[in-house]
């Protein structure tokens, strides 16, 4: 909703691309995988509007069974760098599966500047988060956002909290 900024979300959950169909977008047959196997396509040819201002898609494109070869490629490594470029007024948002689930998070911690780990409160456990963590050790800069948390600490009802304000 921020006016000033304008966001491009990739779709890289390659095996359960998610992002079209949350959005409401029927025609996103050709997507990531597409971009990087096939060299004469260019982003602009794959990339959707949405109805929400300000918000692009990059969909996943067809399933490939070298998909984690692919973006682990040269190839990823300049479309990557072509897209920071060329739309360098947006911010970039890759959508990965599940780290323990696929490789590709790993690879993809590769081509980023950041992630956001989301862990699911009273679900994750310590080991797993840990595991996942050495798996994405590629990018630096890891963040943490904690989801589903039913309490806060120290706090037995927070009925009325949103984060630290009451």
């Amino acid at each position: 909703l921020e006016r000033d900024l304008t966001v491009m979300l990739i779709d890289a959950d390659i095996t359960k691309p998610s992002i079209p169909s949350v959005l409401g977008i029927e025609d996103a047959s050709k997507g990531l995988i597409d971009l990087v196997s096939d060299e004469g396509l260019d982003v602009s040819d794959v990339l959707l509007r949405t109805n929400i201002d300000n918000l692009t898609v990059l969909p996943a494109g067809r399933p490939h069974h070298l998909a984690t070869e692919l973006l682990a490629s040269d190839r990823m490594e300049r479309l990557v760098d072509d897209v920071v470029r060329r739309y360098d007024d947006r911010l970039i948002i890759i959508d990965s599966p599940p780290v323990l689930m696929s490789s590709i998070p790993g690879v993809l911690a590769l081509h980023v500047g950041q992630i956001v780990f989301v862990v699911q409160a009273e679900r994750s456990t310590q080991a797993s988060i840990d595991s996942a963590l050495g798996l994405i050790s590629g990018c630096e800069n890891i963040y943490l956002l904690l989801n589903k948390t039913r309490t806060i600490a120290g706090v037995d009802n927070f009925d009325g909290y949103y984060g630290y304000y009451r």
